[in-house]
């Protein structure tokens, strides 16, 4: 009977011990793509970027309905850091964590502070983001980002009215005398 009951126990305990696949974590290798993909968008290195997702991936920015291509988003991020002069998510300032869902999808969260400078005004911009990957086989095949682009929007529209010279100003009046004396010329 001790015999029985002893492997009675035993059985309790591994099945009460077997935990199945782990459903949390923050160290996988799909973790550690995210994040080569992520110092891959801060040096602009846009092809090992791209290599980080499969070719049929989508990427949503602030919105579930329209998405781009990974060579879209990499052109797109290309396209809008070229007026910065420096750009990146801030170290120690947020936070990363890999989760396989109910119906077994493995998602890549991450939580950051992105910050830009913008290179004529030297103004800096600091903008919370949430990104979040889905990976199937070791490759990024959708990903959605949220963020307030407000502060990026004003930062820039403040630096395009810095370009444009005040009417009245010295800047101005020399412009337009330029501008005179062409017309003069062409006629």
């Amino acid at each position: 009977m001790k015999k029985l009951a002893f492997l009675f126990l035993a059985a309790i305990i591994l099945v009460g011990c077997d935990q199945g696949k782990q459903r949390y974590t923050q160290s996988s290798a799909e973790i550690d793509s995210f994040k080569a993909a992520v110092a891959a968008y801060e040096s602009g290195d846009w092809e090992a970027y791209k290599s980080k997702f499969a070719d049929t991936a989508q990427v949503f920015y602030n919105s579930d309905s329209n998405y781009r291509s990974p060579a879209e988003v990499a052109d797109y991020h290309a396209e809008n850091n070229g007026s910065l002069s420096s750009y990146g998510f801030e170290d120690n300032k947020g936070d990363i964590e890999m989760v396989v869902t109910d119906d077994g999808e493995t998602w890549v969260n991450f939580w950051g502070v992105w910050k830009g400078t913008v290179a004529s005004t030297m103004a800096e911009v600091e903008i919370p983001v949430h990104l979040t990957a889905q990976f199937v086989d070791g490759k990024i095949v959708k990903e959605y980002g949220y963020w307030d682009n407000a502060p990026m929007q004003k930062a820039m529209a403040e630096a395009a009215s810095e370009d444009v010279p005040d009417e009245g100003s010295e800047e101005a009046s020399s412009a337009e005398g330029a501008e005179e004396g062409a017309e003069e010329t062409e006629q």
